[in-house]
């Protein structure tokens, strides 16, 4: 058994810890660096940058318009990600949402929401944390009733990641 890279997976990692060690902008590599928090707008400037390469939906197929990475690739773009001082795009969108709309989802909630996620234009957040269950899914109160056409949730929500910026 051969466990070497091919000489073309070689160069992709290469190519992608180049690029992404190039093009991560100064001052936020330097947040990075030191720990610091990151505001939204040093996140969507990164992400951008990730979306011009094509590589901010680094998990999606090539059919949600992701690049489509075999294991290996996907592997390797991982290693050299984790090669730089770059942010995780840490959005719930790209890495969790995304992927269940493109597996589950109906055509028309495909067409809605794929295109903003994978272009960094729509934020979501995760909503599940209560008081009393913590992040036991088991164990949650809040429910929603249908009004008309919509629904109306009701319960209480602590922790809400990034909810200040979905």
């Amino acid at each position: 058994m051969d466990l070497a890279f091919s000489a073309g997976d070689q160069a992709f990692f290469a190519q992608v810890r180049d690029t992404l060690a190039r093009e991560v902008p100064p001052d936020i590599s330097a947040k990075v660096r030191r720990n610091e928090v990151l505001e939204r707008a040093d996140y969507l400037r990164w992400q951008d940058v990730l979306v011009r390469y094509g590589w901010f939906a680094a998990g999606w197929p090539a059919e949600y318009g992701g690049p489509g990475f075999s294991p290996t690739r996907r592997y390797l773009y991982e290693q050299a990600y984790g090669a730089t001082y770059a942010p995780p795009p840490v959005q719930f969108g790209i890495t969790m949402v995304g992927p269940i709309i493109f597996t589950y989802g109906t055509p028309a909630q495909k067409e809605r929401f794929l295109p903003d996620i994978r272009q960094n234009r729509a934020w979501w957040c995760q909503g599940y944390s209560e008081p009393q269950a913590g992040s036991d899914l088991a164990a949650l109160r809040s429910f929603a009733e249908r009004d008309g056409d919509s629904y109306v949730v009701n319960g209480q929500k602590i922790w809400t990641t990034w909810a200040q910026w979905a």
